[in-house]
């Protein structure tokens, strides 16, 4: 195994070697039995045909009894380490590369199809728990079956042995040719399973838009035609799968029955070929047919297995943010931004030549017309996209030289789609931190979340996604995060785009009287009393800073700010 398969496995063995060391030797002490056996049964039917040296029927009776002990034991070790072994095995696969992905930062994984990652947790690992796994333990048992099985033929005659491996040939020859069809059909399963999975999470993330606009019988039938795919895909490989079996089979039978032929011819010739060698043969013969016609197949599985490890591992180290150096979790002068443009992959420019500053622990505004860059300017701060020119300075230093870590220590988001995991109310506070009593309280208590914990308390479940709560008391949720991460930046997104007037107007209260935080606000909502309490107001117009100032100010100037705020009445 080379190195870069050591990696890839690796963590199949940590701390499970002893299982995975029993399971082997269980395996391959079975597959020793084997021999045993045909030598048993060998002596016994020179002992019936009456062959002089032969063992009598009473201490091959004791052979057997004892043969069948070492199977049971051997058996029962298999029991014990090998299912424990693959378990484990693909327990610290997942967990190992789940963890290599929550390290990957917001930047990275923007611009990652999240699909490709369940269809590498769900489908590529059971192919990788059958192909690499379960495989590689039949794998090795194989081929210590066929080494054997040869040696064994060689001692006891030369002659037969030329003559079964002739037999062999066709056996060998339909394997071969097979057995980089079938990596071929894994890798077109992998890749099928890959777009099912993204249609079966298109179909559920957007379920609500898909009512909306009853699109039910559009996406069913795209639904359809991925899983006709997928399904075909497995078709066709289990259809390969039959067809090597079915040739084999033939190639199997063909190469026993010569191998009787051939042996008869030679015994009844006066060869020295015995009836129990002749059997002995047979057996043995069977005993290689199996693995001649399974190995290239294994084989294959094994290496599919292989390279779908690869693709995630490099999906895992792909699209990484360089990182930088850490900054204090504070902020004291502000956030700067020098002529920054940016652009998505279209070629169009979301925002240009945007100067700005968002001075430490004052609240800001940021509005425009639908498209005109809000979001993106937000993403920017969070250093959600990193192919911007210009610069982005938090306190003089530049964004991209800062540790992901670092600043998402300093800064936190709270966005119209505000996440809640299917557990307690506390549990999406914290984040399933621990935190003192009295800092989950005050953070309940300034995001507005008194009413609800009085009235069903902190152990309450919030359903998946959160669909227990209203969307104020989501987004209360997400800025009681916020406080008890002690973000010292809070950049806001939309985050009352879904509420009704009255709960937007007290949500966006809550933000504003948050005290010591340094606040950046995208809102459509362009209310006069809530726009009076920010410190700035800053006016985006197709990716450019049309205005800026305070409320007053843009009002009295009667220009681009004084249309939106007059159209919106």
């Amino acid at each position: 195994m080379n190195r870069n398969n050591r990696r890839l496995t690796a963590p199949f063995y940590r701390k499970n070697t002893a299982s995975f060391l029993f399971a082997l030797l269980s395996g391959l002490a079975v597959t020793g039995v084997n021999f045993l056996i045909s030598w048993a049964l060998q002596q016994m039917v020179d002992t019936i045909s009456g062959v002089s040296g032969s063992l009598s029927l009473f201490t091959l009776a004791w052979i057997l009894a004892l043969i069948a002990a070492l199977i049971l034991a051997f058996k029962i070790m298999s029991y014990f380490s090998k299912p424990r072994f693959i378990q484990k095995a693909m327990e610290q696969y997942k967990n190992d590369a789940f963890e290599r992905l929550m390290k990957k930062n917001i930047a990275a994984f923007n611009v990652e199809n999240t699909a490709d990652y369940l269809s590498a947790f769900s489908n590529d690992a059971a192919t990788v728990e059958k192909g690499y796994l379960e495989n590689g333990f039949d794998l090795l048992s194989n081929l210590v079956l066929l080494a054997g099985s040869l040696v064994m033929m060689l001692l006891y005659s030369p002659v037969m042995t030329v003559v079964s491996c002739f037999f062999f040939v066709l056996p060998m020859t339909v394997s071969l040719l097979t057995g980089s069809r079938v990596e071929q059909a894994e890798k077109k399963v992998s890749q099928k399973n890959g777009l099912w999975t993204a249609a079966l999470k298109d179909g559920l993330g957007g379920f609500s838009v898909v009512k909306s606009f009853q699109a039910e019988k559009a996406v069913t039938a795209l639904f359809a035609k991925s899983n006709h795919e997928a399904e075909e895909a497995k078709c066709q490989r289990r259809k390969l799968l039959t067809l090597i079996e079915m040739w084999a089979g033939v190639a199997g039978v063909v190469a026993q029955l010569g191998t009787v032929l051939v042996g008869g011819f030679l015994a009844l010739s006066g060869m020295g070929i015995t009836p129990g060698v002749l059997i002995l043969f047979v057996d043995l013969t069977g005993c290689m047919i199996g693995p001649i016609q399974t190995l290239p197949g294994q084989l294959a599985s094994r290496k599919a297995a292989l390279a779908l490890m690869e693709k995630l591992s490099h999906s895992l180290e792909h699209n990484l943010r360089e990182e930088g150096t850490d900054i204090p979790n504070k902020l004291n002068q502000g956030i700067q931004l020098k002529q920054v443009s940016f652009g998505y992959q279209d070629g169009t420019l979301a925002l240009q030549g945007i100067d700005a500053f968002f001075e430490a622990g004052k609240s800001y505004a940021v509005v425009g017309a639908s498209g005109s860059g809000k979001s993106t300017l937000l993403n920017l701060l969070m250093a959600s996209h990193g192919s911007y020119s210009g610069e982005i300075l938090y306190d003089g230093r530049e964004l991209k030289d800062i540790n992901s870590e670092s600043l998402y220590d300093l800064v936190s988001l709270i966005s119209q789609n505000v996440f809640l995991f299917n557990a307690s109310l506390r549990d999406n506070i914290t984040m399933f931190s621990s935190f003192p009593d009295e800092e989950v309280k005050k953070a309940i208590r300034l995001s507005g979340l008194e009413p609800l914990v009085k009235a069903r308390g902190e152990d309450m479940l919030c359903g998946e996604n959160g669909n227990a709560l209203s969307g104020g008391e989501k987004q209360r949720v997400s800025i009681a995060r916020s406080l008890l991460k002690r973000a010292k930046v809070l950049l806001v997104d939309e985050a009352t785009a879904a509420l009704d007037p009255l709960t937007a107007d007290q949500v966006v209260s809550a933000i504003l009287d948050l005290p010591g935080i340094t606040r950046v606000v995208v809102t459509h909502q362009l209310d006069a009393a809530l726009l009076r309490r920010f410190d700035g107001i800053l006016a985006l117009k197709n990716g450019r800073i049309e205005e800026f100032g305070d409320f007053d100010t843009l009002m009295a100037q009667k220009k681009y700010f004084y249309s939106l705020f007059t159209v919106s009445q």
